[in-house]
């Protein structure tokens, strides 16, 4: 099982930049990029509910599921 994070795609589609969603997330950059390249176990659904929140999108549309 393998979970792609596409938060870099939909982030470059809205055009914000990391330091300004780490803001609005409550989070450091340092994090967000932890979970822009998939470094992370898991996700808060706070985390999530934020994400989609600041960039006006779906869970969907940031993580994708692929078989193995």
């Amino acid at each position: 099982m393998t979970i792609i994070v596409r938060l870099d795609v939909v982030m470059a589609t809205q055009k914000i930049r990391s330091k300004e969603l780490a803001a609005l997330l409550g989070i450091t950059e340092a994090n967000l990029s932890l979970l822009k390249n998939g470094k992370v176990k898991g996700v808060k659904m706070a985390t999530l509910d934020k994400l989609c929140a600041a960039l006006d999108c779906q869970p969907g549309d940031l993580l994708e599921y692929q078989k193995d």
